[in-house]
């Protein structure tokens, strides 16, 4: 997971809540995300999308 870039570690979250994988692996890429401190762009990727 920390080979992935920022914005594909935004993307595979999503769509594994779009896809309803375990909630373990969605779990573990948030937790990805909020090492990251890259959490902003979750909201922003909501907005783009929605």
């Amino acid at each position: 997971m920390k080979q992935l870039s920022d914005s594909l570690l935004i993307q595979s979250y999503h769509k594994a809540i779009e896809l309803n994988l375990s909630d373990e692996f969605i779990e573990q890429i948030k937790r990805e995300i909020n090492s990251r401190s890259i959490q902003h762009l979750l909201d922003k990727h909501i907005s783009h999308v929605g």
